[in-house]
């Protein structure tokens, strides 16, 4: 029976994919199971992901978007293959280029375990004892989105961008990947907002269920898809997000008051 489905988006991710940690993995973790999503390449990714799936063949999974969508709209693809087709007690994400490896999953699994917990969350923290390699750039940049990530969720959200997350099947997930994401690179907040804000339909996942994990290891992965000027649109979209998020927590009141 699968117990975890992770969805991998690529894009031109021909070269810099890297098989054998997958495959160990999935080797490690009978229970799990993968879905590549090749969004729109114009290499050769889609090969390479099926060569891959017919490595393990029932074990990883590929899924074409045409055209290209974007990250956010490839996860949100993924993630919803596999809750509706395969209906995982669990789902998540990670980066095609394995800045988080494989290996740093079972921490986040461990994380889902404890009683009440919906959401784990890797996070980045530079602490005595992890390896996390990050240049000073990204990483100052990364406090000031963070928060401003954090002002807006009305959470205290230590890394909001970190590409490994995992999240147990609940009717707010689910409620939370129903529309496609205004945003291409920040999609990440507006997937905690949803679930923090709720539905007329669907409970608020609280606070108290989503817990960070610190990583032990991450790399700066050279070639990322995150240019200067994605980050700069990343921070415009922040405005967007907040006003979705403010109309959604609005809606969700009126609907638990009638």
């Amino acid at each position: 029976m699968t117990r975890l489905t992770v969805v991998i988006p690529c894009y031109n991710e021909a070269e810099r994919l890297d098989g054998p940690p997958l495959l160990a993995f999935l080797d490690q973790h009978p229970e799990a199971k993968l879905i590549l999503v090749d969004d729109g390449s114009k290499d050769a990714t889609l090969a390479r992901i099926e060569a891959l799936a017919a490595e393990r063949a029932g074990r990883i999974e590929t899924l074409a978007l045409r055209p290209n969508r974007g990250k956010a709209e490839a996860v949100r693809a993924g993630m919803s293959r596999a809750l509706e087709a395969h209906r995982p007690p669990i789902v998540g994400f990670l980066d095609a280029d394995l800045s988080t490896p494989p290996d740093e999953l079972p921490g986040l699994l461990a994380a889902l375990e404890r009683p009440g917990i919906d959401v784990a969350i890797g996070a980045r923290v530079a602490l005595l004892g992890k390896d996390i390699e990050r240049s000073a750039v990204r990483h100052y940049l990364g406090r000031a989105f963070a928060t401003a990530a954090s002002l807006i969720l009305h959470a205290p959200v230590y890394d909001t961008q970190c590409g490994a997350k995992l999240f147990r099947d609940t009717p707010s997930l689910r409620g939370a990947l129903a529309q496609p994401f205004l945003s291409r690179w920040a999609f990440d907040v507006e997937l905690l907002g949803r679930l923090f804000a709720g539905s007329d339909e669907v409970p608020p996942v609280p606070l108290s269920a989503v817990v960070e994990v610190p990583l032990g290891t991450w790399r700066d992965v050279k070639g990322s898809k995150l240019t200067s000027r994605a980050m700069a649109l990343t921070l415009a979209d922040l405005a967007r997000i907040e006003l979705d998020l403010a109309a959604r927590r609005r809606r969700a009141r009126r609907g638990r008051r009638v």
